[in-house]
């Protein structure tokens, strides 16, 4: 990253603003925009990509060979606007002979969601990455999100929800495993 080039951009736009620099709210908030830009845009450094750890499917003396399901939550930036979209993924993958550690699934969705985005791009690289590591019988992702470029400007349409989806192999191809993950995507703890 740039960082000097995002200190002076931020100044520019508190002075476009009509701000005073010299302020005391505001006299260090370029710096701690770069901070923040440091920490929520770390998807631009390759060196925080996760180190994906892969086991033998087999290797506890189980092979596994139903869907594994993980849930969670993720925040991501637009692109067109820079405003956060925020929400809930749903994922599956039907492995093969390596099955994956869960915390690496919420640690790419992380990495990959940590950089302007558009959703549709998300989900795709997200299900890209696991299924490249990983090459399971099949692979699974809906995003659902809201997007703040809708609700806080433009139509402002508050608590609309984006949904998008990428289905892969047996999960795409045979319906009953389609209608198993939908059916996970849906189920609400009490």
């Amino acid at each position: 990253m740039y960082l000097k080039k995002i200190e002076e951009g931020t100044r520019l736009i508190l002075e476009g603003l009509g701000e005073d620099l010299n302020r005391p709210g505001l006299k260090d908030t370029p710096k701690r925009v770069v901070s923040m830009c440091c920490e929520i845009f770390r998807g631009y450094d390759k060196s925080k990509k996760p180190i994906v750890t892969c086991f033998d499917n087999g290797c506890d003396g189980i092979n596994y060979d139903e869907m594994i399901f993980d849930s969670g939550y993720f925040y991501s930036h637009c692109e067109h606007h820079m405003t956060i979209f925020n929400g809930d993924y749903f994922f599956a993958y039907i492995p093969d002979k390596k099955i994956i550690g869960l915390s690496k699934v919420a640690r790419i969705i992380d990495y990959f969601a940590a950089k302007l985005q558009v959703q549709e791009r998300l989900n795709q690289e997200i299900v890209n990455e696991i299924e490249n590591v990983l090459h399971p019988k099949g692979c699974a992702l809906i995003l659902r999100a809201r997007h703040f470029c809708k609700e806080m400007r433009g139509v402002k349409k508050v608590n609309g929800v984006m949904t998008t989806s990428v289905l892969r192999g047996v999960i795409k191809n045979n319906a009953m495993t389609r209608a198993e993950f939908i059916n996970l995507s849906n189920f609400k703890l009490p």
